[in-house]
């Protein structure tokens, strides 16, 4: 090798360097998690992404970014590049609730998103305190009746499923309710407990240790069938009143991304939650994996618009934005 042909090899260099970034970045895929670490969908997302990976044949992360309630992660991706380096994973209610919930939606599902796969189903239950002379729910409603002044009840967040599921239960009940946001639900509990609110609506697995250990009693799951976590306890149709709401988590790409890459995402994610190590993790922390094809989310997602829309349209609730 001469000078010159040494010169121009080395000129090069950069370029190749450059190329190789380019093509470590193609295949890094960022999942984007709404909601802090530590909880049920986190997990999901976590499990999902190591057994995908390989599948795939790419690097992929979880990254949490939270805050306005699921709104500064669903930004993120809406507006992340359509080359399958961004995923967006949210409960199915943010993705249907906020647009209906605020001034001015900041999105809009079917235009900015591309649906991949429903991932996992969790229910939200009814529960009640130990200052509650109640065995079951048509007991509850008795006491709720007859104190009137005692009807305050703790909900996860304020335009959420168990928000709208208390303003549901108010109206088939024809008891005026007072609804208290809390920031999750172990407050919840913890308040319930000690007699500061009379019941929650939460999560159903958040609220399982402590119906086990006798500090509170869950009368009511918001199903369509009895849980297989809690069988002894009655859904909400069971119980008279008619409501459907439980939640589920989903996965979507940008709009605009590949076709073929969410093809081969979706059925990545529902060949992962069929592994049976998958499976048993999830049912441990009160999740239902399912796995589905776009279509199938996207039945979901127009489904559960359809029924919480005049629900939440007669609340009259709004966030400014």
């Amino acid at each position: 090798m001469d000078r010159r042909e040494f010169m121009a090899g080395c000129l090069g260099l950069p370029l190749l360097a450059q190329a190789g970034a380019a093509q470590a970045q193609a295949a890094l895929t960022k999942i984007i998690f709404p909601f802090a670490a530590g909880a049920g969908g986190d997990t999901l997302c976590r499990l999902i992404a190591q057994e995908m990976a390989p599948v795939l044949q790419r690097t992929i992360v979880v990254e949490n970014r939270t805050g306005g309630d699921g709104l500064i992660g669903i930004k993120a991706v809406r507006g992340g590049s359509a080359d399958g380096s961004m995923v967006l994973v949210t409960t199915g209610p943010t993705m249907y609730l906020l647009p209906m919930v605020e001034t001015i939606p900041s999105f809009d599902t079917a235009k900015d998103f591309m649906p991949v796969s429903l991932l996992a189903r969790f229910e939200f239950a009814v529960v009640i305190g130990p200052a509650i002379d109640a065995t079951d729910f048509k007991g509850f409603v008795a006491w709720l009746k007859a104190h009137p002044d005692k009807t305050s009840f703790g909900v996860p967040s304020n335009g959420t499923i168990p928000h709208f599921t208390g303003s549901k239960l108010e109206k088939d009940l024809g008891i005026p309710l007072t609804r208290v946001p809390y920031r999750g639900s172990a407050p919840i509990l913890n308040d319930i407990i000690g007699g500061h609110i009379s019941f929650g609506i939460t999560t159903l697995a958040d609220a399982l240790p402590q119906h086990r250990a006798k500090g509170v009693k869950i009368i009511a799951v918001s199903s369509a069938e009895r849980s297989p976590f809690a069988p002894d306890v009655p859904t909400l149709k069971e119980s008279g009143i008619d409501l459907i709401a439980d939640a589920w988590y989903g996965m979507w790409l940008p709009a605009g991304s590949p076709p073929e890459f969410a093809g081969k995402l979706g059925a990545a994610a529902s060949v992962a939650l069929a592994r049976p190590d998958v499976k048993e993790k999830l049912t441990a922390i009160g999740l239902i994996p399912v796995g589905s094809t776009a279509d199938g989310l996207s039945r979901e997602l127009a489904a559960n618009t359809a029924f919480w829309q005049p629900i939440v349209k007669a609340t009259g609730y709004k966030i400014d934005n």
